[in-house]
């Protein structure tokens, strides 16, 4: 054998070799494909189903916002309605309502001094509001 047939023959064995491993990776490739068209077929199947179902939802939700919006529309003219009563109310009854406690208040007042009942007798103290200094104690703190 001479040099140059055994390099042919080193050479046929490359190439021997390099279709044998483009062959496993082809195949390889071909069932990744196949398995890859299989998953795609099943999720096809599946979502199908499942769009469906999520677009029914959706126009069920739909329908259940405009009953809330048309509720909702007549809460705030049923609100308006009883704001415009209730200060209808307020002006009407109010005014009178005040002037009749005034006057029974007046009333009891005027008949206890009448009966010789007598007036609590001044403490000396002034009444304490919480939340609030009373503006003679701020003095004498200030002087004592």
């Amino acid at each position: 054998m001479t040099g140059g047939e055994v390099a042919g023959i080193l050479v046929a064995v490359f190439w021997a070799i390099l279709v044998s491993f483009l062959a496993v990776v082809l195949v390889r490739l071909a069932q990744t494909l196949r398995a890859t068209t299989r998953l795609v077929a099943d999720v096809t199947e599946q979502a199908v189903p499942l769009l469906a179902d999520a677009s029914a939802t959706v126009r069920s939700a739909q329908t259940q916002l405009d009953r809330v919006d048309a509720i909702a529309t007549d809460v705030q003219e049923v609100t308006s309605n009883a704001s415009a009563l209730s200060s209808t109310v307020a002006s009407t009854f109010g005014g009178p309502l005040v002037k009749v406690a005034a006057f029974g208040y007046g009333v009891r007042k005027a008949l206890g001094r009448d009966r010789g009942e007598a007036a609590p007798a001044p403490t000396g103290r002034r009444p304490v509001i919480v939340g609030r200094t009373v503006p003679s104690s701020r003095r004498r703190k200030q002087r004592g």
